[in-house]
């Protein structure tokens, strides 16, 4: 059976290299590579029912950190995200698994150890560094933050995301071509499900979340 895998990484080396690292224990394998995430909902869009798998960088053109994590997750629910970064410190690991990534693949990682990684989170299992541990400096609080922020739709994450980079209604409004006060709408129930009172409340919690990620790749 072919397994179909969206890779969503802007660096052609690195897809090339995990072409390479799958092809020697997958030969059955379809790969899908994505250089942003409107790129990648597109596909997913047209054929999320025959993606078994996502491997998403933490930073992409456009959006960065685990914000595309939380709009993948909200928007194909049904479709595992593991990410792959070049980041591999146990806090933004950790972080990644509480979030509700299905694995966390370093970079560093040889090609027959990012294979077995890949082969492992395929067969349903959640799959981050042996040294890493479990995810015991996850605070509870940014968990059940986590949650409220799974609990908005893609268009609301995607509007958080440009909260937190300081946008106005007007320019969200134009750049997603749609109404602003449909926009404000959306602010409004963000708002509430964050359980904040204001813009400025709501991007300090997705700060948090690390919404966007600094330095890294």
């Amino acid at each position: 059976m072919t397994m179909r895998i969206l890779i969503g990484d802007d660096h052609p080396l690195v897809q090339a290299a995990l072409r390479s690292a799958l092809s020697t224990v997958l030969p059955d394998l379809d790969i899908i590579a994505c250089q942003s995430l409107d790129e990648a909902v597109s596909v997913l869009s047209a054929q999320s029912d025959e993606i078994d798998l996502i491997l998403w960088d933490l930073t992409m053109p456009g959006i960065q950190g685990f914000a595309a994590l939380f709009i993948l997750s909200a928007q194909f629910p049904m479709v595992p995200v593991a990410i792959i970064s070049a980041r591999q410190d146990a806090a933004t690991i950790r972080r990644a698994i509480a979030y509700g990534a299905s694995g966390y693949i370093p970079k560093s990682l040889s090609l027959p150890e990012m294979a077995e990684a890949i082969t492992k989170i395929l067969a349903g299992e959640i799959w981050m560094p042996p040294n890493v541990g479990g995810r015991g400096s996850i605070q509870s609080a940014d968990v059940e933050l986590a949650a409220r922020m799974a609990s908005l739709s893609a268009q609301q994450l995607r509007i958080l995301t440009m909260i937190v980079e300081g946008k106005l209604n007007k320019q969200i409004a134009g750049e997603l071509d749609i109404a602003e006060q449909t926009v404000k709408g959306h602010v409004s129930t963000i708002l509430r499900k964050l359980g904040v009172g204001s813009r400025t409340q709501a991007a300090v919690l997705a700060e948090r979340l690390s919404f966007r990620q600094p330095g890294g790749a």
